[in-house]
């Protein structure tokens, strides 16, 4: 594909072409509006655009199933040897900083899908807001997996497995609950074998990917293009949740089991650094979706919308049934009437008692 690149990009202009495609696109509407913009496109363009593409996808295949794994490798190593050479923390530096690259391409192709009607343009702020989301969120789950596997390695395997195979067979899950028929218009040429061996791969990519990050472009096997083009606010808050939780539980199982290579380390600091870290995460991701979103414009809520509406959704799950509100009150109705029924049966009895004496007396 390099190779390729490199010769249709010197040779471009040289030979008139035969014939151009054209390509409609819309711009984002302002006020209201939006235009239609028709673009010529030759074959030497359309072929460097098909190679972009491929390279931004195989950017984000590198990054989760080679950088992201030996990231975690190598930290643990310097872990258990309590040393970092210069010559690894520059390996760590650029796998860290290959894993950061992937999942902003990730999140560029994501907008690129869903939005494929329109001609988007990704701004210097949001390309900074995605870097700082995708660094903090990255290296705090990293950390996070490195401390805990150095103390409970028996445990390490089942976290990671349970992580990934929920979200192997959450898309398929998804699909057999659809009901929907078996995805035949893949690729023609490929049996019916082979389109499930290239299901599996994408599931398998898209579970490497949550693992580690959220993965902005959501896999659903009963849709045409395979990609879920709608905005899912409640998913990702879900998500982040969780995935909060989990951190805190296991840097909790860390600090309770760690051993005495943490002799010099200051433990509920550390711990302290690594959720805030997180909590940065989100604050970025935040900032990114409320302000910087090429496409923010055609959202149908925003984000602020979105999660409010999620937690009023949790208080109304925590909160008791009304039922049980309504009963509670009945019952402490009925203790009242008859605390009070009791309390004037004794002060009747009490002025029976009285008439009587001043009756004895008289």
């Amino acid at each position: 594909r390099c190779v390729e690149v490199f010769y249709i990009y010197f040779h471009a202009g040289r030979v008139e072409e035969p014939y151009v495609s054209i390509t409609k696109k819309r711009q984002m509407p302002k006020d209201g509006y939006s235009e239609e913009i028709e673009k010529e496109v030759g074959q030497a363009e359309g072929k460097l655009c098909t190679h972009r593409s491929a390279f931004s996808r195989a950017s984000v295949i590198q990054a989760f199933l080679g950088s992201a794994p030996q990231l975690t490798l190598q930290l643990y190593i310097c872990v258990l040897q309590q040393e970092i050479t210069a010559a690894r923390s520059i390996f760590m530096v650029l796998s860290l900083l290959s894993i950061v690259y992937g999942a902003l391409r990730c999140n560029i192709l994501a907008i690129k899908i869903k939005y494929d009607d329109y001609d988007v343009s990704v701004k210097p702020a949001a390309y900074l807001c995605i870097f700082m989301w995708r660094s903090f969120e990255i290296a705090t789950r990293v950390t996070v997996l490195v401390l805990f596997s150095s103390v409970l390695q028996i445990w390490t395997l089942p976290v990671v497995l349970v992580n990934f195979f929920g979200f192997f067979f959450y898309p398929w899950i998804l699909f057999w609950q659809s009901k929907s028929p078996f995805p035949e218009n893949i690729e023609k040429a490929l049996s019916r074998v082979g389109t499930t061996i290239v299901l599996c791969l994408l599931t398998f990519l898209y579970a490497g990917i949550n693992m580690f990050c959220w993965s902005a472009v959501q896999v659903k096997l009963n849709d045409p293009d395979l990609i879920n083009k709608s905005q899912n606010w409640y998913r990702l808050t879900v998500y982040y949740m969780l995935r909060f939780i989990e951190n805190a539980f296991l840097l909790l199982m860390w600090y309770v089991y760690k051993t005495d290579i943490y002799l010099y380390v200051c433990a509920p600091l550390l711990v302290l650094q690594l959720l805030i870290g997180y909590c940065m995460a989100v604050l970025f991701m935040l900032v990114f979706y409320q302000f910087c979103h090429p496409c923010k414009k055609l959202f149908s809520s925003s984000i602020s919308e979105g999660l409010l509406s999620c937690f009023k959704f949790l208080c109304f799950i925590c909160e008791p049934p009304k039922s049980t509100v309504l009963m509670d009150k009945a019952e402490m109705k009925s203790e009242n009437t008859d605390e009070a029924w009791s309390s004037s049966k004794t002060i009747d009895s009490q002025k029976g008692n009285a008439h009587q004496s001043v009756s004895s007396n008289a």
